[in-house]
């Protein structure tokens, strides 16, 4: 048997920190991808998955080991690779046509100038940017313009197509567009593609096979699962395919065992610790300090401070441009009780991250006004904690000092210890147990986003406000962060927003789903309310008739609005 079109082994990289310490990301990892064969690579956060796609990449030197493609040893990057990043790197201050072009136009340089041309408008088309063709980078969503960093790789035409969860920030319906688009190219023009996703879903409709990395650090190929579902494959049918049930378990039940698994290895930071929720330290029952309440809302009845406890009336956002004024939102009229939890979805673009911000007092309003707890949102505050879709941490500090650096703002009558408490509890609820005392700066993506939701509990806020909160973790620790926001919320009860693109997830944790049109002028569409007892169990819920029922009514509504009245901003 011969070579494989791309054949990777014995590849080992290490990476040193400023004290000295050495950290293995990938030892001895052997692996074969043939010509035209697509391979999903799953792994938890952390384990190396970025390392091995820029190994792949040529943007990195091994420390042992070699790669070869079509026989070639890898040693820097090359045209023959198109790759495409979790986090984007594009030209913010050109058009999406430009950002294209110029990928067309470094590779493709023997094509005529017409040619050239319509290869641009042509990709540009094919992740569904056609309208937004001239708009520069700086005015487009994040996931718009992830949009544009596919269309750039997919440009070059390479060999090989690397994809570091290029996905993981479009909605649901966008995602399953190009899922259908990175398909096409497969079938039609047999590329070679390997993709790291964080979901298993997305892997079992789209590969060959599944390759699992291991727990890191020291990852390899821990197994590789072959994915024998006859093509083509429709996502609305494999649910009712028994194959690709029995697979999904399979893997699900092979990554939750590795979990469960992780903790023996006492001298590693375990990143998924949740299972062991209890944790060992015991939250202390005393109180965060209001900020500076008014009379009026000491003495209002109990009926003005639980009902309506955050209110929209007429909310309006417009930023200028070089083109004129743009309306992102508008008509945004909407009441949350208190305790009550509201998941936002609505295509990329539509203004979901807009409403966020405006309400926590960090982005102006343009017209109406959010009120929160009989008080308008002026100002941002400690009584509204934000979780962003990119963790904001000091990275020069450890998981403990960022947590303590609000906690001692809102409990300043606390002792130390118990302070200390609150941190450590907190830590221990998103599974950072073995990691308190580690610089930001040393963490992965997935595990910088568990600081910042331990940051926003901590904070016993009045309003919760999640964008995109788990986003960019793995599938089984996503799960896991569902099940942990569930269970702390279910103690809390605090009011709580959360954007999200992934429809299951809405219905999981919320109790009415907002759903938006498209932008510009986004409205609200439609409220879908949630009649799911609580407290809600993931497994049940799947068993449950209602909950598929809710899922097709989210699905229909982003369908209807994929070539809708406000698509053009979408």
């Amino acid at each position: 048997m011969g070579q494989a079109f791309l054949s990777l082994r014995n590849v080992t990289k290490h990476y040193r920190d400023a004290s000295g310490a050495t950290t293995e990301v990938l030892t001895g990892l052997d692996l074969d991808v043939e010509e035209g064969e697509f391979l999903a690579i799953l792994g938890f956060s952390g384990s190396g998955k970025t390392t091995l796609v820029s190994a792949l990449a040529g943007l990195i030197e091994l420390d042992a080991g070699e790669i070869t493609l079509d026989g070639k040893v890898i040693d820097g990057p090359g045209l023959d690779r198109g790759v495409v990043f979790q986090s984007y790197s594009l030209m913010p201050w050109l058009t999406v046509e430009e950002n294209v072009r110029l990928a067309v136009e470094a590779v493709h340089t023997s094509i005529s100038k017409a040619e050239r041309v319509q290869l641009t408008a042509d990709t540009i088309e094919l992740v569904g940017l056609t309208h937004a063709s001239g708009r520069k980078l700086a005015q487009l969503s994040g996931g718009m313009r992830q949009r544009v960093a596919v269309a750039r790789a997919l440009a070059g035409k390479p060999d090989v197509l690397l994809m570091d969860e290029p996905l993981s920030a479009l909605d649901a319906l966008t995602r399953a567009k190009l899922q259908d688009e990175i398909e096409r190219i497969r079938s039609q023009e047999q590329r070679t593609i390997v993709l790291v996703t964080n979901d298993v879903d997305e892997a079992l409709l789209l590969a060959d096979r599944v390759a699992v990395l291991e727990r890191g650090p020291g990852a390899s190929i821990a197994e590789i699962f072959d994915v024998d579902i006859e093509r083509p494959r429709d996502r609305t049918e494999l649910s009712n395919d028994l194959s690709f049930t029995a697979l999904r378990n399979e893997i699900a039940n092979y990554l939750d065992a590795m979990n469960g698994g992780g903790d023996q290895v006492s001298d590693q930071v375990s990143e998924i610790d949740v299972s062991d929720q209890a944790g060992s330290t015991a939250l202390p029952a005393i109180e965060p300090i209001d900020l500076d309440p008014p009379k009026a809302y000491l003495d209002a009845a109990e009926s003005n401070t639980t009902r309506r406890f955050l209110e929209y009336s007429d909310l309006r956002k417009v930023y200028p441009t070089p083109t004129g004024p743009l309306t992102v939102v508008e008509g945004i009229d909407l009441h949350l009780n208190k305790g009550e939890f509201v998941s936002l979805i609505g295509h990329s673009g539509c203004g979901k991250s807009t409403v966020l911000t405006m309400t926590a007092g960090l982005n102006e309003i343009t017209d109406g006004w959010i009120a929160l707890d009989g008080r308008y949102v002026e100002a941002a505050g400690p009584d509204k904690a934000v979780v962003f879709q990119a963790p904001s941490l000091f990275p020069w500090l450890t998981a403990r000092e960022n947590v303590s650096l609000g906690v001692e703002r809102v409990y300043p009558k606390a002792t130390k210890a118990e302070r200390s408490d609150i941190v450590e509890y907190y830590l221990e609820r998103v599974g950072l147990r073995a990691a308190m005392d580690k610089p930001a700066s040393e963490l992965s993506n997935g595990m910088k986003q568990r600081v910042g939701l331990a940051r926003a509990f901590a904070l016993s806020p009045k309003l919760l406000l999640l964008d995109e909160p788990f986003g960019m973790l793995d599938s089984l620790t996503r799960w896991d962060l569902q099940d942990v926001l569930v269970e702390v919320w279910n103690r809390t009860e605090v009011t709580t927003i959360c954007v999200t693109h992934d429809v299951d997830e809405a219905i999981l944790l919320a109790d009415r789903v907002v759903m938006m049109t498209n932008g510009p002028n986004a409205r609200i569409g439609r409220i879908l309310e949630v009649d799911l007892p609580r407290p809600r169990d993931r497994k049940a819920l799947l068993d449950d008739p209602r909950f598929y029922a809710y899922r097709e009514d989210v699905l229909r509504f982003l369908a209807e609005y994929e070539h809708g009245a406000h698509a053009v901003g979408a």
